[in-house]
This record gives C-alpha cells, structure tokens and sequence, in this order.
C-alpha cells in the first residue's frame, strides 16, 4: 500500500503567534462549500496541521485585487478578516509571485490594502491598511454574573468587545472570556474578547479570547486594531500605539485620516503535504 498519495501542497505561516494552514486554490480547486470542513480537520491538533485557521489564496474576479481569500478559523466558522492572517497573505503572496509587495486583495469584510516592507529597520514587516471601523460603542454596562462590567465595542472586520483592566496578567480569560463572547448583547454572531492594559500614551499589554478558535490566542490583530482604536477614542491613546501580545509579539496600530494600519511580523515557518484520506478529506 502506497500511503503517499491523495496529497496537496500547503504552508503554514504565522503572524505574531496566530498561526494559519495556507492552501493556494487556484489550480487545486477545492470547492467553497469543502472548506469549511478542510478548516476543521486540517486544524485539528494531534490529528491534522494544528492551526487558529485556514485560508485559501484563489484568483479574484475584480482586476484591481491581485487575488481574494476564504478564511476559516479552525472550527470551521467563515470569519470576514483576520489582521494577523492578511499580513500572512500578503507575505506569502508576494513570495510565491502571486502578487507585488504593495497590492490589493479581496476578503468578505471588503478589500484590504496591504504592503510587504523591503528594507529600512522593519523590513520582513507587513503594514495592512483594515476596513473602516464599524458599530464604535463606549461605555456599555453588562451584566456578567450579576455584577456590572463596563466594556467597549467595534467592528474592525470581525466584532471586537475590550475590557481596559489595571493588570492583564491577573484575567482569567477562559471563564471571563466566554462569559462576554456569548453575551446576549452581541447575539447572534458573538463578539471577540480584548483585555487590554494601558501602560502610556504609545504602549499596552494585550490580551484576547478569539471567536471561532474559543480560546486565547498568541495574539489577534485586528484585536490589536479595536483596542487601539477604542484606546483613542477614550483619550487613553495618542495616534499610534504598540501592543505586546500574549506571545510577547509587538503589533504597531496607527490611527491616520480615520484609516486604521496595522504592522506586525509574518513569518512562514514551513510548508509540506497534506495527505487526504487521513484527514477525511478528497478532492
């Protein structure tokens, strides 16, 4: 019996500890109503890639994007826009000759405009221009277990709830985490959870419970992007911000024109071959 067959080409990538199964689809193939299921088995831990998600890289339709995205975080849920991951994209598609290191790339939140960085002292570095920040809402008062709790809101792609707290290290984000994410202010989609502590005008710890993995990621950066614009809005902030994640990366937030950017790392650690029957999967 021949065990190397049924096999398809992938990278894995990260961006500041987020890390992503990267499947390029534009001759594999694999049809949209697969891929949720190719997230959830391929991301598995101990029996797939072990992931915080998928995407697949497919030609775009729109000449003015250099190619679109399917994202799926590793239970199989579709999210509009990952921060870490469309930094990942874009180094990844300009490695591979897919894209230029300045482009343009669709995603179901909208286009994203992202820019590899070639040289000067963040060089490897990607800058990512996100979406227009969407539903901004300060000073909400839930309920969390009969005690009031003063959160903040925005939608930075992907809805974003954040807590400013004295010491980020003292959260337990597995039982407050959850208790927020479903709270029955955010029904029906839920909301990511940021935990956030200011330490001055330019800089903050953080740390986030991320929808769809259900669990505390190394980092997220459209995380990064809500809390640093909530920051601002709440004049904790000035116009730019660095934000040190759980997995002690950096990700710089700047505020320009009403423009959120985010920068931060992407690294691909490896690339291989997944192999179909193992995973349940075929083409």
């Amino acid at each position: 019996m021949n065990i190397f067959t049924d096999s398809v080409p992938f990278f894995k990538m990260q961006g500041c500890g987020n890390d992503f199964v990267v499947i390029d689809n534009r001759e594999l193939g694999v049809p949209e109503t697969a891929m949720a299921d190719w997230a959830k088995a391929v991301c598995a831990r101990a029996f797939g890639v072990c992931a915080d998600g998928l995407f697949f890289l497919e030609n775009a339709d729109d000449p003015a994007l250099a190619y679109r995205w399917h994202f799926y975080n590793s239970d199989g849920s579709r999210a509009e826009m990952c921060g870490n991951a469309s930094r990942c994209a874009a180094k990844l598609s300009h490695a591979i000759g897919l894209a230029p290191a300045e482009h343009a790339f669709g995603t179901d939140a909208g286009p994203i405009r992202a820019k590899v960085l070639l040289d000067g002292p963040d060089e490897g570095r990607v800058k990512v221009q996100l979406t227009p920040p969407l539903k901004t809402e300060t000073d909400i008062t839930l309920d969390v277990d009969g005690q009031p709790l003063t959160v903040h809101f925005t939608d930075t792609g992907v809805p974003h709830t954040v807590v400013f707290v004295d010491d980020v290290t003292k959260v337990d984000i597995m039982d407050l985490g959850p208790k927020i994410r479903y709270h029955a202010h955010f029904a029906p989609a839920g909301t990511n959870v940021n935990f956030a502590q200011v330490i001055d005008e330019n800089t903050m710890l953080l740390r986030t419970y991320e929808r769809g993995v259900e669990a505390e990621t190394y980092a997220c950066g459209t995380g990064a992007a809500a809390t640093q614009l909530l920051a601002h809005t709440l004049g904790l902030t000035g116009d730019h911000a660095n934000l040190t994640t759980t997995g002690n990366e950096v990700l710089t937030v700047f505020l320009e024109n009403d423009t959120v950017y985010l920068q931060g790392a992407a690294e691909l650690t490896f690339q291989g071959e997944l192999y179909l029957k193992p995973l349940g999967l075929s083409l």
